[in-house]
């Protein structure tokens, strides 16, 4: 992808910051942010902001200067939303939901107000949408939900970019998968891994689906390219695996001969300790990219084990 001018809402996490780097050098990236002096993501490691990347605040709630930048852009890929690794209290709970639909409804409006409007717009989403499921993969033909918090969050996300009528600016939902890459979620599961503590969660047997950060980057790269291509995708790999075998690969790689399991009652107490939810760990996702594979895709990472082997380090 090069020549573009690329604008990411809510780019200052593990996800924007990575790809904005990858993109940068062949292309104009700008990142919205809420602040840009103090930006916190969720990577785990120190935020490196790449030389070139423009920085444009914004509250992602009111419209404001920042609505220039997407003047004439030609992705418009919109990440923004609060952590959800947090207790899911009343407050929180009202932040984890308004900062992703206020985000995309302020968005939508300040398009309708541009001369030049976004060719193609990105909205971000996650397969959580979806069920668990220990049963059956889920996609996006068949694939089920039901109604808990975390899937009316993503109910009501879609539904608000869904209501935005654009005549001029392709919209694309991207479903995306737990993200790996350097730093993220990564840096957390090695802990337990390097620590001997890195055995199944619960009962072990809930799926983990998961995208490489590369594959993501390549899957937005290809819907660029593919200007026929509108609607939902799911960014996940096609091959998703059980949690207790992803933690077997982690000690593997550690050379961590224990992995000392953690039944549901103690990650309770610990996601108690932590202010986390026991349903980042225990939720089955289990997602197929299908319409991508359909429409032609092909993964660079379809494989843990690859996934795995470029991205962990042992220092």
């Amino acid at each position: 992808m090069k020549d573009q001018k690329i604008v990411i809402a809510g780019g200052s996490g593990f996800i924007g910051m990575q790809l904005a780097a990858r993109w940068v050098k062949d292309n104009q990236v700008i990142i919205l942010t809420r602040n840009s002096n103090h930006a916190v993501n969720n990577s785990y490691t120190k935020v490196t902001l790449t030389d070139g990347v423009q920085m444009v605040q914004w509250d992602g709630k009111n419209a404001g200067e920042w609505a220039k930048a997407l003047e004439g852009c030609d992705l418009l890929l919109n990440l923004a939303g609060r952590t959800v690794n947090c207790r899911y209290n009343a407050q929180n709970r009202t932040e984890i939901m308004n900062s992703r639909v206020v985000a995309t409804h302020v968005l939508g409006e300040a398009i309708e107000d541009l001369k030049q409007p976004p060719a193609l717009w990105i909205n971000g989403a996650s397969t959580t949408i979806y069920r668990h499921a220990e049963d059956r993969p889920q996609d996006e033909f068949t694939g089920e939900m039901e109604n808990d918090f975390s899937v009316q969050v993503c109910k009501r996300w879609e539904a608000a970019f869904n209501e935005i009528h654009l005549p001029s600016t392709r919209k694309v939902i991207l479903r995306m998968a737990i993200v790996l890459g350097q730093g993220g979620v990564l840096v957390p599961y090695s802990w337990l891994a390097r620590l001997g503590i890195g055995g199944k969660h619960g009962s072990g047997r809930q799926m983990f689906s998961w995208v490489h950060i590369a594959d993501v980057a390549r899957i937005i790269e290809w819907i660029v390219e593919h200007k026929e291509q509108t609607g939902v995708f799911n960014a996940a790999a096609p091959g998703p695996i059980q949690n207790a075998e992803f933690m077997r690969l982690l000690r593997q790689f550690y050379k961590m001969p224990v992995g000392i399991a953690a039944p549901k009652w103690l990650l309770e107490i610990a996601a108690f300790i932590h202010r986390t939810e026991t349903e980042l760990l225990l939720k089955s996702r289990w997602v197929l990219p299908t319409r991508l594979q359909n429409e032609g895709f092909n993964f660079e990472y379809s494989k843990m084990e690859n996934a795995l082997s470029g991205l962990l380090y042992v220092k």
